[in-house]
């Protein structure tokens, strides 16, 4: 295989357009004559629907049609349970519109369609509403005891689901160990806040009896398989496009939203296009949340420091709902021991019912939770032994020849074993103690210590199992005009790149240029199997299937360009666009090839006469095409992956803390990044950089501050405290590219990689930069001023 373009920095294919506003997200659609909806939302978090009364609303100039639950017919049914598990208790999902109860402030309760939004805001507001509030009990660990107030009557102690994993003996371990560390730590809610908020519009057509979406959704081929069953559709009248979408971070992924359900069938009810635009207040109060765990972790540890067994016992917030079943909780509790050699472990979640939004994955999906309360109990071990917090890490670490290293007894989210399966981690440590310039830290620690601030250190490791099956496709063929390659997988993006790293695998087999590769996803009409994005998956599981599907075509193109150049197969090259004898000019480009493969289709074509100028004289006294090839130069192919693999990185900062303001400010912050094999080194670092940022508003900014009542009290940019690139620092990125052995390409995920580690790291630094004032321990993200001034407040600051 040729890597001219693999590993290479090529440009994003797709900026260009974007950055000159040329975009077409859902809103831009132009749909004729449409409609628009907009929803009443339930005022209270617990309560019964007493009176609900709609005729003002109706009588309304310009509205189409009002719908509660009484008026959507088999839609008024719970919506599905993706994940099931054996450990959830009568699992919960909600109706599209409430029915009797509502369950969380936000929570819907009627549409209106009207002519324009305005209208249907305005009559939204018209519906007189009447719910008896019930008691509601926010705090979680409260809302598990007896007596305390119940989200659902039928789910005791409000525990959606209990789980128990254990791999070696931990109980052994810990009464043989001479040493025990035991914290407890809490990671806040927090919301992805994409640029974009969700969107759909649906347009129904009576005369084919089609339904077309275009849906701001992660998972379109979903979208479109639970629309046509749910509406009695033949799957191929029913198309979902995901066209420019301005973020998802896994809040776009869910199946379904209740306006995914409901603007298609007010569309095919009322024969005209049907739109919905989620505002920012909405998609704080009704677009699915995640991140509170409470973690109690124990680590069994000798006297040298290495750790022989772990507990962990933790609380997850699973919301009112629970449509992804335990996904986030488990990928927690399966990560729990990140990247070191701890034999003996014993993990325990309960996913808890509260009055809130649904929680499903965000970018991370349990991960930062584990990785904080690993990496916070790792630096008390480390204090505790008196050993040094980089040390008592590289003497737990997994050895490169220890690899594949199997977590027994415990399942990753693919249902499989945890394996890690590669990986440098020792490597990654000393690449960061490099970067971090720690003689300089030393003398700058004392240098501001005298101006009244402090510096510390943070340092935390992770892993991260990416790449989850069950499988994704690709299509590929070679336009017999331009000689561009077309490439179809059943993705979607939300700005990842995948335009581009799809591009460089295919440039590489069939010499084209990437920006001669025109991919095309998040459209059934384009290709129509597939799962997701989400979970980073994208370049393992979409591109390796394009590799394949890529390595056939090539086949196809060599063996046609054989016999039209009357040449050995051995002695074809492919590049700059065309078939190439090696050593002399004789050639032919891709066009001819692709049309050559079927020329009566395009006789009235110059390419085409061309072509048929190389194929009957062949060598091979053949055409271009061998026996039982079919016409044309493409092909379709799948990959499977046979498990999970396994990135991972080290992060560390130096951070700045004033304790009279009670302000933080990250310095420096190093990155060791290992993903396997790079297809595009500049994406990855995009990948890195979005995720740290992300993870920086989540360890001292970005937390969803609900009240007793259950009422959201930041629903807003102006309150939710977002980062502006000002707050982010300057990162430094380095690579290590350990392949692995699991997939052709060599490549494991990165998508979420970049946030994981950011709460520790913080924790940590700021940690160690008040050591001197007192025993301050910080365990707790995000790590609001409050929180400091309460930390020196009670070491007497």
């Amino acid at each position: 295989m040729s890597t001219r373009y693999f590993g290479q920095r090529v440009e994003r294919n797709i900026d260009p357009k974007l950055l000159r506003g040329e975009g077409a997200y859902v809103d831009d659609i132009p749909l004729t004559n449409a409609l628009h909806a907009a929803f009443l939302r339930s005022p209270v978090a617990r309560g019964k629907i007493k009176r609900i009364d709609v005729s003002a609303a109706r009588a309304y100039p310009g509205v189409a049609a009002v719908y509660t639950y009484a008026d959507i017919g088999p839609l008024d049914r719970p919506m599905p349970l993706l994940i099931p598990h054996p450990s959830m208790k009568s699992p919960k999902t909600q109706r599209p519109l409430a029915r009797g109860e509502v369950f969380y402030v936000g929570q819907t309760i009627a549409m209106v369609v009207a002519v324009d939004r305005y209208v249907a805001e305005d009559a939204a507001a018209l519906i007189e509403l009447e719910i008896e509030p019930f008691a509601v009990e926010m705090d979680m660990a409260k809302a598990i005891a007896d007596g305390a107030p119940l989200v659902h009557a039928d789910v005791a102690n409000n525990i959606a689901a209990e789980f128990v994993q254990t791999s070696g003996d931990p109980d052994g371990a810990f009464a043989r160990a001479e040493h025990v560390t035991r914290i407890t730590v809490q990671v806040d809610r927090s919301t992805a806040a994409p640029m974009e908020c969700r969107a759909v519009a649906a347009r129904w057509d009576e005369i084919s009896g089609e339904l077309t979406v275009w849906d701001g959704t992660q998972a379109p081929i979903s979208v479109r398989g639970g629309l046509a069953s749910i509406f009695a559709l033949d799957e191929d009248k029913v198309r979902v496009i995901a066209p420019d979408v301005g973020g998802g971070f896994g809040q776009k992924v869910l199946l379904f939203y209740p306006d995914e359900l409901l603007v298609p069938m007010a569309a095919m009810q009322l024969g005209r296009p049907v739109k919905y635009i989620e505002d920012r207040r909405e998609n704080f109060l009704g677009s699915s949340q995640e991140r509170t765990q409470i973690h109690t972790i124990e680590l069994a540890a000798m006297k040298t420091g290495e750790v022989i067994g772990l507990r962990d016992s933790f609380l997850h917030d699973t919301g009112a709902f629970i449509p992804y079943g335990i996904a986030v909780a488990q990928v927690a509790s399966t990560s729990i021991a990140g990247p070191y050699r701890i034999p003996n472990i014993w993990v325990e979640f309960k996913a808890v019912y509260t009055p809130t939004v649904q929680v499903t994955p965000y970018r991370g999906c349990g991960r930062p939770q584990a990785c904080f309360a690993l990496e916070r109990a790792m630096d008390q071990l480390a204090e505790d032994l008196g050993i040094d917090r980089f040390e008592i890490r590289r003497r737990n670490f997994i050895g490169e020849k220890e690899f594949p290293y199997e977590r027994a007894g415990l399942l990753f989210a693919d249902g499989l074993k945890v394996t890690l399966d590669s990986g440098q981690y020792a490597k990654a440590l000393s690449l960061a103690a490099a970067q971090l310039d720690m003689a300089d830290f030393a003398g700058e620690q004392e240098k501001l210590r005298a101006d009244g601030k402090y510096l510390g250190l943070g340092l935390a490791c992770y892993v991260e199992g990416t790449g989850l099956g069950p499988y994704e496709g690709g299509h590929i063929r070679v336009h017999p005009i331009t000689g561009k390659v077309y490439v179809n997988t059943g993705l979607s993006t939300q700005g990842q790149g995948h335009d581009t790293v799809f591009a460089q695998i295919v440039a590489d087999q069939l010499g084209v240029s990437p920006q001669d590769v025109i991919v095309v996803e998040g459209d059934t009409k384009a290709f129509d199997w597939g799962v997701a994005t989400f979970a980073s998956r994208a370049a393992v599981v979409s591109g390796n299937a394009i590799h394949k599907t890529a390595i056939t075509v090539r086949g196809k193109i060599l063996q046609a360009a054989a016999n039209m150049l009357e040449a050995d197969i051995d002695d074809i090259e492919l590049r700059d666009s065309a078939a190439w004898v090696k050593n002399s000019n004789r050639h032919v480009s891709l066009a001819a090839i692709a049309t050559a493969s079927n020329p009566l289709r395009y006789a009235f074509n110059e390419a085409a006469q061309a072509a048929t100028q190389f194929a009957p004289a062949s060598k091979h006294d053949g055409p271009p095409l061998a026996e039982g090839q079919a016409p044309g130069i493409e092909a379709t192919d799948y990959y499977s992956p046979s498990q999970s693999t396994w990135a991972y990185g080290v992060h560390a900062a130096i951070v700045e803390v004033d304790p009279a303001l009670c302000t933080v400010k990250i310095r420096k912050y190093v990155c060791i990044h290992d993903c396997g094999n790079m297809i595009n080194p500049t994406i990855v670092e995009g990948q890195v950089m979005g995720g740290i940022a992300q993870g920086i508003g989540g360890a001292l900014y970005e937390r969803l501050d609900y009240m007793p009542d259950g009422t959201l009290s930041n629903a807003s940019l102006m309150d939710f405290l977002v980062p502006y690139a000002t707050e982010i620092p300057p990162v430094s990125v380095l690579h290590l590219e350990t392949p692995s052995p699991l997939n052709p390409l060599g490549v494991k995920g990165v998508g979420e990689a970049g946030c994981i580690a950011v709460g520790a790291v913080v924790a940590s630094g700021v940690e160690d930069a008040l050591k001197s004032l007192g025993d301050i321990k910080l365990r707790h993200v995000p790590l609001t001023p409050r929180m400091l001034s309460d930390a020196l407040e009670s070491v007497g600051y």
